[in-house]
């Protein structure tokens, strides 16, 4: 969800200095392939890009993707996402040598921790490492109850949000996380809805302007809109169907802010099937572009919101348009386009005619596990992020698994003991 500005300012800064970027920038940032190809990458590492801006990422995100598809990550890259968590519980975007801790040179990264949180809790492994970041995030919580890129940084919405789900996902009360004038999350993130009845209406902006101002901003619309439900990236489809309503009013609550954000991006995705991408500096007077990332988030946000019928024919223009451009950004686009067929019912194994979760497992280590047929979003959910005695398998695990044994494929479902990790 959250905007990987970082990498996407790089090539932009090529750009504009008339310096050939090294690999093509996709049209969202979230996914975007980072500055250069690496020929010394780290093993267990998803990605054949430097992962510099996006590493922990595109990992985390490839194993969300991969988790709501019942595939189990190797104990390799999950050893290689660990690995990067400094002793505080934070994580930054990425770190070369593990080996020597963590400094006051560490930039870390709340997005990354968060994303990273999320991924541990659906894949029911490290639990004590995915808690540490969770008290990290709660350390660093503004004064206006959100959070920033970086610890200390204004809040904005796409990081507010992904804390949520990051926090809500390891069973801490958001609603609870006041500060001394009693913000919460969630206020932090209404106080960048715009009011229904103005122009724009229901939407949210990134950070308000320089004068205060609110501007809509289509990525941060989606984010907030899984945030003030409680819901993480990985988000299914809700059973509760409701109408596309934006109420007016100002004491709103954090459901009622919600649905004005996907009414918002409902009443966008009616006019055409696709977000655009905002112009790049120095071309507004360019043709817009089709915005993948976004167009995906905003399908997950609907469906997660209980609109998935005002998805449907954003996901069938996805299928159509969409997968070059995954495989082409590699992990992350791959994984944001599974997490949208899984809420919207669509079939990622044959998305577009192409098998986005084969492709997505090609791009990493060979998991230690995959279970067929691929889960519907009505069908089972990931874990509720609790440790259970029967090491986190849902019944649809069982049921894979007894389906592989069935035709005489046995594998091993293995889980590492929980240790301390610099």
């Amino acid at each position: 969800m959250t905007v990987r500005r970082s990498a996407a300012a790089l090539a932009t800064t090529a750009v504009l200095l008339g310096v050939a970027a090294p690999v093509a920038v996709a049209p969202v940032a979230v996914a975007a392939p980072s500055p250069s190809p690496s020929a010394d990458l780290p093993a267990g590492l998803y990605g054949t890009t430097d992962p510099t801006y996006d590493g922990v990422w595109r990992q985390s995100l490839a194993f969300l993707a991969q988790k709501i598809e019942y595939v189990t990550p190797s104990t390799q890259a999950v050893d290689w996402l660990v690995d990067q968590q400094c002793d505080s519980g934070a994580f930054p975007s990425f770190r070369a040598d593990t080996s020597k801790p963590c400094d006051a040179s560490t930039v870390m990264d709340t997005n990354a921790t968060a994303i990273a949180v999320q991924a541990l809790v659906e894949i029911n492994q490290r639990r004590e490492d995915a808690n540490n970041g969770a008290d990290w995030l709660k350390s660093v919580q503004n004064e206006d109850g959100g959070w920033g890129y970086n610890p200390g940084s204004p809040s904005d919405a796409n990081s507010t949000s992904i804390v949520i789900g990051a926090l809500a996902r390891t069973g801490v009360p958001v609603n609870e996380l006041t500060t001394k004038d009693g913000s919460t999350p969630y206020t932090a993130l209404q106080s960048l809805a715009i009011a229904c009845g103005k122009k724009d209406g229901g939407a949210f902006a990134y950070q308000p302007g320089k004068k205060g101002e609110l501007t809509a901003n289509m990525d941060a619309t989606a984010a907030s809109v899984l945030g003030l439900m409680g819901k993480g990236i990985a988000s299914g489809t809700s059973n509760a169907v409701k109408d596309p309503t934006c109420t007016k009013g100002g004491d709103l609550s954090p459901e009622q802010s919600a649905q004005n954000g996907a009414s918002f991006l409902a009443d966008t995705l009616e006019k055409q099937p696709y977000l655009e991408q905002a112009p790049m500096p120095g071309a507004e007077d360019s043709d817009p572009q089709p915005d993948y990332g976004n167009t995906a988030d905003a399908v997950v946000a609907l469906a997660a919101s209980g609109h998935t019928d005002k998805a449907e024919a954003s996901v069938a223009w996805l299928q159509k348009n969409a997968t070059g451009w995954a495989k082409q950004g590699g992990p992350a686009a791959t994984g944001q386009l599974i997490l949208a067929a899984h809420a919207t019912g669509a079939d990622a194994r044959s998305f577009g005619g192409v098998d986005l979760v084969k492709q997505l497992n090609s791009m990493g280590p060979a998991p230690a596990a995959t279970a067929l047929p691929s889960p519907t979003p009505t069908g089972p959910q990931p874990s509720s992020g609790t440790d259970s005695d029967d090491g986190g398998l849902s019944l649809g695990w069982l049921i894979g698994i007894g389906l592989l044994a069935g035709t005489g494929i046995g594998f091993v479902l293995s889980m590492r003991g929980k240790k301390k990790q610099s």
